[in-house]
């Protein structure tokens, strides 16, 4: 085998290997004549024209971005670090490579922009209380930017929110005040219950004499089973002293 023959075999190697590409199914091929965009190509196996058509791979897979932690100031003027995450997908392989420089890039840049103009419209209270709402209004202002770079973004949360310590303490005071404030409530509402029907057994009792009677022998009875030395005067029983003594007295006067 000569040189010639060779050569000719390094030869058709070397176009071989400028020409053949294998994309895997979660990826597309952005091709490219003499510079001009000719088309999207793949999953498979990819034939380019030797040194004349160029290829860039684009992934369709959904990316899981980390939006760094930043400082922003709430509408009520307070100052929290806020961190997200967001999950973004290339929808276009051409716009994605023709139209923007580095989409990655772009999708984090946009990110953080947005997560701290929405946030700064709401107070801190509104936060805490609608994250859902703030994160759903989050991922349609970045959808918005990004669709023309043939990017999707599917979903946005706020994953940490740092607050001040000194907010935190008086949060926990505000807290602890609110938990107080319930407590006293609803023991107030079942000291007034408790008052009710008193009042009504009360009512009960006075239509019904005899019933305060089977009352005391009631209780008499639940104390006499824990065997102490209690003495009970029933109401009865002090009734009849005073008429005795009542009745002493006026014969005496006489």
């Amino acid at each position: 085998m000569g040189y010639t023959t060779i050569g000719f075999v390094v030869l058709i190697l070397i176009v071989l290997a400028a020409a053949i590409r294998i994309l895997q199914e979660y990826e597309r091929g952005v091709v490219f004549f003499l510079g001009r965009f000719v088309g999207v190509r793949g999953p498979g196996l990819i034939l380019l024209v030797p040194f004349l058509e160029t290829m860039t791979k684009v992934s369709l897979r959904t990316v899981t971005m980390d939006i760094p932690s930043q400082k922003i100031i709430t509408k009520d003027n307070v100052s929290i670090d806020i961190a997200a995450v967001a999950y973004y997908h290339i929808v276009n392989p051409q716009k994605s490579v023709v139209v923007i420089e580095d989409a990655s890039y772009a999708v984090n840049q946009i990110s953080q922009t947005t997560v701290r103009n929405v946030v700064g419209q709401f107070m801190l209270d509104q936060l805490l209380s609608k994250t859902k709402d703030i994160n759903l209004q989050i991922k349609n202002v970045i959808d918005e930017h990004t669709e023309p770079w043939g990017v999707q973004v599917t979903a946005v949360e706020i994953k940490d929110i740092t607050l001040p310590d000194n907010m935190q303490r008086a949060m926990a005071k505000e807290a602890e005040a609110e938990r107080e404030r319930r407590a006293k409530i609803v023991a107030a509402e079942g000291e007034f219950q408790a008052a009710e029907k008193l009042g009504k057994a009360a009512d009960l009792i006075q239509k019904h004499p005899v019933a305060l009677q089977l009352r005391t022998l009631q209780t008499m009875a639940e104390i006499s089973i824990e065997k102490n030395s209690t003495i009970i005067f029933p109401a009865q029983f002090m009734t009849t002293v005073h008429d005795a003594i009542k009745m002493m007295t006026s014969d005496k006067k006489v």
